[in-house]
């Protein structure tokens, strides 16, 4: 990575993730990046959904044992923040041009380009998920694989797009209220987590509520408007040439825009795996959900967990890119079979203990 005068690096010492955050000035303004690992290794870009950032969207699933040992021991992650989402961000000026979902998908680029990144796998959240898909539609030789958490991909109903606006207005005028938040709350969770009064999984919530009061209200009305006025992607995905893996938990209001995703990408490069008894974020609620089939999806561009993950880490093992067999995933680590499919072709259902 080379330095440029129109970037700025700052080191700067993050629980739980650790890493260092850089922010990348891109021809549509400026965005922070998170770099978790060694550089060295093959890359691994995030993208989370409305009004979170990296913390708040990802740490659930990093912070599980067996999801570290895949992940942070073969890639090093880049966190991409929505413009404005990143920790102490300062409200974006009302000079700034608003960004569309084209801009941000080019901002993705933008920051490969920074970081010298040639191809990459993308993990994304609802919001963040279309971001990526947008992104390697457009950018088909840069993207290895995706996977995508309760993902959206065609344009907003009526329904949708009126409570959008209402939730703009909520963030215009009375910044991140006790209301807006409910509303929020509702679409990352699931109905059994928000009414739980188990003290663990009530944790997650209120975790949530603190971290969404260091948002800025309109900063994150930016990025949501930019999502209220996206483009259908369906006669796209159609065309859309990596291996994806969909998450789609059961209890979001967007588990069927996911599941007619899943539908529409071919089959013989698509996996679906249903989450019950959880709400869009499943990085947060059902974390251990993730795992197997993560694992499967991954065996096929060669990675593997690191079976102790504690005592490796230190001593710098740094995996080979596997960049002569991203073309060849196995067929049959996506297909039904390999992830316990009993239902329908192309879903499964994980079942998770309340």
């Amino acid at each position: 990575m080379g330095e440029s005068s129109d970037s700025l690096s700052i080191d700067i010492d993050l629980i739980p993730l650790g890493g260092k955050e850089f922010t990348v000035k891109t021809s549509k303004g400026s965005v922070s990046v998170l770099v978790c690992g060694d550089q060295e290794k093959p890359a691994l870009i995030t993208y989370p959904d409305v009004a979170l950032n990296y913390v708040s969207c990802f740490q659930g699933l990093l912070f599980c044992p067996e999801a570290a040992s895949l992940l942070l021991h073969n890639f090093c992650i880049y966190h991409i923040d929505a413009p404005g989402h990143e920790l102490g961000a300062d409200v974006i000026s009302s000079d700034e041009p608003l960004l569309c979902v084209d801009d941000i998908a080019d901002q993705v680029a933008e920051v490969l380009d920074f970081f010298g990144l040639k191809e990459v796998l993308c993990l994304g959240v609802t919001a963040g998920a279309y971001i990526l898909t947008l992104f390697a539609m457009k950018y088909k030789e840069r993207v290895l694989g995706l996977i995508l958490v309760t993902p959206i991909c065609r344009a907003p109903s009526w329904a949708e797009w009126l409570y959008n606006k209402v939730l703009m207005n909520l963030l215009y005028f009375y910044g991140m209220c006790s209301l807006l938040k409910e509303c929020l709350l509702q679409r990352y969770f699931s109905k059994e987590l928000r009414g739980s009064v188990q003290g663990a999984e009530l944790d997650i919530i209120l975790t949530c509520r603190r971290l969404l009061d260091e948002r800025q209200s309109l900063n994150v009305m930016r990025f949501l408007q930019a999502i209220n006025v996206r483009q259908d992607l369906t006669e796209g995905l159609k065309n859309l040439q990596c291996k994806t893996l969909i998450f789609a938990g059961e209890s979001s209001p967007f588990h069927d825009e996911s599941v007619y995703m899943s539908t529409k990408i071919d089959r013989k490069i698509c996996a679906l795996v249903e989450v019950q008894a959880c709400g869009s974020l499943v990085t947060e609620e059902h974390p251990n959900s993730m795992i197997f089939p993560l694992e499967c999806f991954l065996m096929g561009f060669g990675y593997q967990r690191q079976q102790y993950f504690a005592s490796s880490s230190s001593n710098g093992s740094n995996p080979a890119s596997p960049s002569g067999n991203h073309s060849c995933i196995a067929p049959e680590l996506l297909s039904p079979a390999s992830l316990g499919i009993k239902l329908k072709p192309i879903r499964t259902r994980v079942d998770v203990e309340i």
